[in-house]
């Protein structure tokens, strides 16, 4: 593409399209621009674009669809093309810092995100001037400058809080503290005396503070792996500063908003994640600044205000306290009776209110209150800190701590009785504060694991819980309803099994509440029960303890979906998904009706796939309709495929790509199903499967080839003889996958079905392809994971056609390939196969090498027969070999690129291991015993010569232990 005016309109056209809420517009304009993203000179158009371009929109617009780019593309992976040409490259990174620097906030922001994903993989190697040019803008004295590079400083330093240790981590950090700490506490020194002569000026505060957050941040980041030395030397500067502005009030920086955070408000947060850190690890460097901290922290909790833009301060400031009641040597700050009633009092039930914001959410935000509640992305509420520093007291302090809220408990509690109607959050905090006690340890898959052992969970269950529970009018208090199911909910594994029984009935007559929370944890608590494991390592609650409740439970469930906001509900979906899965055989009956409404549901996510664990558990609820009715009756396979065809089809010409994968998934299972033929409506799309496109994305590969192996599995012979034009694209896609060390063994596993089910003649004018294929990629480059997978190839290839087949291919190739092959890559290299199957198809294929192939016997290739021998010997009695030459990475699957469609593995549309050798041999080592008594009696005296000089002792006692077994003898 050339950079002209005349692209630049075409390209401001498609990105004006793009933001088109009509999908016929929008759809077509996208899949334009995706065509065009690998030609040369994209990436610079839209910089031109964000650059210069009059209209607002467009500027914005082409700056995410360049960070995005820049997301899915820059990455170089081995095996694959490189998507951004080098001269692309190069241009970008002599631009973009100046071009970020000089762009509106909006635009500055995605820039400084693309900065920030170019360094994660250039930088410092392929990007030595990167912090350099950064550092030298501080002297700018603009802010608007500064700030930009404090902006991509920080995202590209972030990482750093998550990072695993590493030489080349540490070796980064190394180079960035020596060139940017000195420079950012001269900023950060600066900014200070700024502020100070700024002081009445609301307008330079603003910019200024905004940087002081930043450099807070960058401070959190560089110091969060180990104490540099440089921050440790430069400790005084930094804490004194860092103390003086937790105790600032500028009344200019107030904010009348109740809802958002002001700079000020944000400074602090961070500035007390900071003082949180250091307590945390660095604590004997910190000792000396810790008291006039939690002074100076306490203070600020003391007199800050319930509104919700205090919430991120509020945590924070608590989780700073948590973090150093934890500790043992700061155990003496907490120790006295009277500072523990003051921090309950003032600190831990103030903030376990439930305010009016909270009531807010639960209404009308529903779904940012359950990620907050439920999945513990409450990080930043004040509930959940108040939460963790009750659990910080407990460690020390478990007897006082429990006594002092009991009272509160019991006073809330009275209060709720005098007046429920007006008083209902008084017994709200109560739970809340029963289950911030209670819980010491708490796991995502087994509720709460360790409890404090004075609560009493299961009475306050009987007298307070179960009340809420039995209410005859869901609707009425869904706050404490919500609250009554969240508890039976982590407090499964504490209350015993009929306590639980009593609940499911009630916790199904709550999916229809109309409270979208209320119905939520519902069907999340019935979920989370259905999983729960009994004695015997069967569920807890039997399909049989569910029966009576059966109907009821399927039809509420699908009722919840039509409740408003509940349309695309996950929670519930899992949950249908769940009692599928527990009732088994149960639901047969209620199928029918069942399927249509979820293939309705699917056609009508696929148009705009927006919830991917929504969608991810309807295609598992319709996996495990089709797997129970069909293994009841596997004639019902068509009515399946009469109902979800028409679905699958739509999403298959709309190219809906989140879907492809799973609709694979399902026709494999449904086509696995069928005995043995291909239906027409599969062979229609057959040819469809081995488009180029399809394979281009990672996601598509394993569901592609599993049902490419359904296919060849069911009707090998029938395309073979209707679809011979097709073994040529069948064996493209094989080429394609063989060449990529991430998709090899997806290639291989598309082979052996090939060999294993085609019929012989129709690929024998490939074969020889096929095996020099194999051969350059392993000249090219020879992993271990290609090696194990070659081995069974061709040991396959010998079951299937024989010993000799498999000598006379390799020796055709190339005279005495055979032996290279034998001496090189199956000797020393067959203990590295693993698996049941990968070696029981070695072993078979080498005994028939061994004993079925005359070449063996009297060529050149003699002195390779007892070597074989052992390394067979070796396969049935030594460890397997798992060891990984030390310059090897596995590349692996979850590292491809940007955001693609990963491929998500259905569990319940899994496949049985199949073994092509099946019955036909028992025990491998009786074949072997039983062969070679074969050969021995065909060419007498030779077997025997052959294994007394070279086969060592402990391999001739285990062989002369198969002989016995087999109760044969060699002559």
């Amino acid at each position: 593409m050339e950079l002209n005016d005349a692209n630049l309109q075409t390209l401001t056209e498609f990105l004006r399209k793009t933001l088109d809420p009509d999908p016929t517009v929008r759809r077509p304009a996208e899949k334009f621009l995706e065509s065009v993203e690998g030609n040369q000179n994209y990436p610079l158009f839209l910089l031109t674009l964000l650059e210069k371009c009059q209209d607002n929109v467009i500027r914005v617009c082409a700056a995410v669809t360049f960070k995005n780019y820049i997301k899915r593309n820059w990455r170089i992976v081995e095996d694959e093309p490189n998507k951004v040409s080098d001269p692309d490259r190069t241009a970008i990174k002599a631009n973009i810092i100046n071009l970020m620097l000089s762009s509106p906030e909006q635009i500055q922001k995605q820039l400084s995100d693309a900065i920030s994903i170019i360094g994660r993989e250039d930088f410092p190697q392929k990007w030595p001037d990167l912090l350099t040019e950064m550092v030298t803008r501080f002297r700018s004295g603009d802010f608007h400058i500064i700030n930009g590079v404090l902006r991509t400083a920080h995202s590209l330093f972030k990482r750093y809080r998550h990072e695993f240790k590493s030489n080349e981590l540490w070796s980064e950090i190394k180079l960035v503290l020596d060139t940017f700490a000195l420079p950012l506490t001269e900023l950060f020194k600066a900014t200070i005396e700024l502020c100070q002569t700024h002081a009445t000026d609301i307008n330079a505060l603003k910019v200024l503070f905004s940087s002081l957050t930043l450099i807070s941040k960058l401070f959190y980041s560089l110091n969060f792996q180990d104490l540099p030395e440089f921050f440790e030397d430069n400790m005084e500067t930094w804490m004194t500063n860092f103390h003086g502005l937790l105790t600032l009030d500028n009344k200019l920086l107030q904010t009348d908003d109740e809802e958002e955070a002001g700079l000020l408000e944000l400074l602090k947060s961070q500035i007390c994640d900071n003082a949180a850190l250091y307590a945390q690890k660095y604590d004997e460097e910190f000792q000396p600044y810790l008291p006039r901290f939690v002074t100076a922290i306490w203070n600020l909790l003391v007199s800050t205000g319930q509104e919700v833009k205090y919430d991120l301060l509020v945590s924070n400031a608590i989780q700073f306290l948590a973090s150093v009641c934890e500790r043992p040597h700061y155990k003496h700050l907490f120790e006295d009776q009277n500072t523990l009633t003051s921090i309950c009092e003032k600190v831990i039930v103030p903030n376990m209110e439930f305010r009016s914001a909270d009531e807010e959410a639960f209404e009308d935000n529903s779904e940012e209150y359950i990620r907050r509640d439920l999945e513990g992305s409450d990080i930043d509420t004040r509930r959940r800190a108040a939460c963790d520093l009750v659990r910080g007291l407990c460690k020390f302090f478990e007897g006082p701590v429990t006594a002092i809220f009991s009272g509160y408990v019991n006073s809330m509690l009275g209060e709720y009785a005098k007046n429920p109607g007006e008083n209902w959050k008084h017994k709200d905090a109560a739970i809340y504060l029963v289950t911030s006690l209670a819980s010491k340890a708490q796991t995502q898959k087994h509720g709460i694991t360790q409890a404090n052992e004075l609560v009493n969970l299961n009475e306050f269950f009987v007298n307070h819980i179960l009340s809420d529970l039995k209410s005859s009018n869901v609707n009425e208090f869904p706050v404490l309803k919500a609250d009554a199911i969240k508890y039976v909910m982590i407090f499964r594994s504490q209350l015993p099994k009929e306590q639980l029984l009593q609940a499911v009935p009630l916790l199904i007559s709550h999916l229809q509440a109309e409270s979208t929370v209320e119905h939520t944890y519902a069907a999340h608590a019935l979920e989370r029960l259905f999983t729960m494991r009994g004695s015997s390592n069967t569920t807890l609650i039997t399909p049989a303890e569910m029966a009576p409740f059966t109907e009821q439970l399927l039809n509420n469930l699908f009722k919840a979906l039509a409740l408003p906001g509940s349309a695309e509900n996950e929670y519930i979906m899992k949950a249908i998904m769940r009692s599928f899965s527990l009732l088994q055989e149960a639901i047969v009956p209620y199928i029918p009706t069942l399927i249509g409404q979820l293939t309705h549901k699917l056609l009508l996510v696929s148009k705009n796939p927006s919830k991917p664990h929504f969608n991810h558990y309807l295609f598992e609820s319709l996996c495990l309709s089709v797997r129970i009715t069909c293994k009841a009756n596997p004639t019902t396979v068509s009515s399946f495929e009469e109902a979800l065809f028409p679905v699958f089809t739509e999403i298959l010409q709309n190219d809906v790509q989140e879907f492809l994968p799973y609709v694979f998934q399902v026709m494999s299972l449904l086509l696995e199903i069928h005995s043995n033929s291909i239906p027409s409506s599969y062979m229609a799309l057959f040819p469809h499967l081995l488009q180029p496109v399809l394979w281009e994305r990672t996601g598509n590969i394993p569901p592609l080839v599993r049902l490419l192996q359904a296919y060849l599995q069911k009707g090998g012979a029938s395309i073979a003889g209707s679809a011979a034009d097709k073994i040529p694209g069948l064996l493209g896609v094989f080429q394609k996958l063989i060449a990529s060390k991430a998709n090899d063994h997806q290639g291989f596993y598309l082979l052996n079905s090939i060999i294993e089910d085609m019929p012989p003649e129709s690929i024998t004018q490939y074969r020889k392809q096929i095996f020099i294929l194999l051969f350059q990629r392993l000249q090219s480059s020879k992993t271990t994971k290609f090696i194990k997978s070659f081995l069974v190839f061709i040991n396959l290839y010998c079951v299937k056609y024989g010993a000799i087949a498999l000598q006379e291919i390799f020796d055709s190739i190339q005279p005495k390939m055979f032996g290279m092959v034998l001496e090189k890559i199956i000797i020393p290299e067959v203990q590295k196969v693993s698996g049941p199957v990968e070696k029981k198809i070695c072993a078979v294929g080498i005994t028939k090498v061994l004993t079925e192939c005359p070449a063996m016997m009297d060529t050149e290739y003699t002195k390779l027969w007892t070597p074989l021998l052992q390394a067979l010997i070796g396969l049935f009695e030594l460890p397997e070999d798992d060891s990984i030459p030390d310059d090897e990475h596995f590349i692996d699957i979850e590292d491809a690129p940007g955001y693609q469609t990963a491929f998500s593995q259905l569990a319940f549309a899994g496949k049985k291991e199949h073994d092509p050798i099946g019955d036909a041999v028992g025990n491998p080592k009786i074949l072997l015993a039983q062969s070679l008594h074969k050969l021995s009696t065909a060419c007498p005296g030779r077997v025997p010569s052959m294994l007394s000089t070279s086969l060592n002792a402990e391999a001739l006692q285990f062989l002369q232990g198969y002989l016995q077994a087999a109760t044969v003898q060699l002559v």
